[in-house]
């Protein structure tokens, strides 16, 4: 009798009407499974997305320590004051290197727009101008199929083709035909996106998960300058000390309720 019914954890049902699901989670798969063997190629395997509102929150009073028990006392739990003052947000975008597990050019600002994760890739690229081909698991987000972004892959990719007019024609028309340009493994730049309701395939968020539980939640920050100052160091760390890839158990089998 193992149960435990105090406990719950959230489930989001995934849409039925994606034809696409099982061929996505599939091809997620194999990007992670063929991620070693690439790096040994020259191509670089991210697994990315951002963390926005990110709050810089200062505790208006200093904790107090845990402490040990005595004979006849219980020792004390750490106790954090409830009372904050806000200071702002930050939006962090993260690239988790699937093959080392190291976390890579990551960025950091006000705004989470196509011009922020335009500038986002193209600093992550030409951190190594060598890589033969980068390999992007993103989720659907508009920005991540953005008519820049198509742009830029046609850039350097070598396309010359004529992309289009967006909301008009070819492939800048839509979201469909730009993730579809964008996931084509021709390109130098290709994108590999989770279906709908499914972000728990995208490895970089059990990094954030990391960030979240090491860093923000016992945080104190007093300006976004140090919120952003403090993740960075926490990133520097962990790429020193703890990265390593995730073991990727899932294997594309459909999920049963």
């Amino acid at each position: 009798m193992d149960l435990k019914p105090h406990r719950i954890r959230y489930w989001l049902t995934p849409p039925a009407d994606d034809p696409e699901r099982e061929a996505k989670i599939l091809d997620i798969c194999a990007v992670y499974r063929e991620a070693p063997a690439r790096a040994h190629r020259g191509e670089r395997t991210m697994s990315t997305d951002e963390m926005t509102g990110v709050q810089a929150l200062e505790r208006a009073a200093p904790g107090l320590p845990l402490a040990p028990g005595t004979p006849g006392m219980p020792g004390k739990v750490e106790r954090r004051e409830f009372e904050y003052v806000r200071h702002g947000t930050r939006c962090f975008t993260i690239n988790f290197d699937v093959a080392s597990g190291q976390i890579l050019a990551p960025s950091c600002g006000a705004t989470r727009t196509e011009a922020d994760f335009l500038a986002h890739l193209q600093r992550t690229v030409a951190s190594d101008p060598g890589a033969t081909r980068w390999h992007f698991v993103t989720d659907n987000l508009n920005t991540h199929c953005s008519a820049s972004l198509v742009r830029y892959v046609a850039e350097v990719s070598g396309v010359t083709a004529d992309l289009g007019k967006k909301e008009h024609h070819g492939i800048l028309q839509s979201m469909k035909s730009r993730a579809a340009f964008l996931r084509d493994p021709s390109h130098r730049i290709v994108f590999h996106y989770t279906p709908k309701h499914s972000s728990w395939l995208n490895q970089v968020e059990i990094w954030l998960g990391i960030r979240v539980r090491k860093l923000l939640r016992r945080g104190s920050f007093r300006s976004v300058d140090e919120l952003e100052a403090k993740v960075l160091a926490f990133i520097a760390y962990f790429n020193r000390t703890m990265a390593h890839p995730f073991k990727w158990t899932y294997q594309g089998k459909p999920l049963h309720v």
